[in-house]
């Protein structure tokens, strides 16, 4: 009876170099198959997730020339006018978490959140799943390694409802967090896809 169940199932390819990402995916889309493609996907200078997370797609789909999924996140937090934006990648390779807590040094307002936008292409049809994680920066890196972890923010991200970071996070933690959240991007389109004729 498994064996027909794993025959029937729904399969998407996942184009990312992020261990993280494809973890989590194959998390949150219970009943789809998630096929990761490791290909590294040039990403456009823009400060909009949603136009990068196009691009990336259009790219990943003349990879596989099959129905694919991308995805695109950023960080933007309140009191640096929403600094670093989509530009978490460049972020985390100059100044590190440690240059965010000193920019950070002595603000009061900490109000942050993770935007992500996932795009999926069929040849045809371009479609957008969009979420938003709010929440504050921590005044300094907790935590430890984390298999679910897809970005060294998680050290210093306290998502609203909780006291610790996502690094501090621990089985039942993300079970709540799950419940509480605005449902994901990447689930929006789970939900969609498995409804897709």
């Amino acid at each position: 009876m498994i064996e027909v169940h794993e025959k029937t199932m729904k399969e998407i390819i996942f184009v990312t170099t992020n261990k993280g990402k494809v973890a989590s995916a194959q998390k949150e889309l219970t009943n789809i198959k998630v096929l990761p493609i490791e290909a590294e996907l040039s990403e456009p200078r823009s400060d909009d997730i949603k136009e990068i997370a196009k691009q990336k797609v259009l790219q990943a789909y003349s990879i596989v020339n099959r129905p694919c999924i991308a995805l695109d996140s950023g960080f933007f937090i309140e009191s640096l006018n929403g600094f670093p934006r989509a530009y978490v990648n460049h972020m985390l390779d100059t100044i590190g978490i440690e240059g965010i807590l000193k920019l950070m040094h002595g603000v009061e307002n900490r109000v942050c959140e993770f935007r992500s936008c996932l795009a999926y292409y069929d040849g045809e049809e371009l479609r957008f799943f969009e979420s938003k994680s709010p929440g504050v920066v921590a005044e300094k890196i907790r935590g430890s390694e984390n298999e679910n972890s897809w970005s060294d923010l998680w050290y210093i991200f306290i998502p609203r409802h909780f006291c610790k970071t996502m690094a501090e996070f621990d089985e039942g933690d993300f079970l709540e967090y799950n419940r509480v959240k605005e449902t994901s991007g990447m689930r929006k389109f789970g939900e969609w896809y498995s409804n897709l004729r």
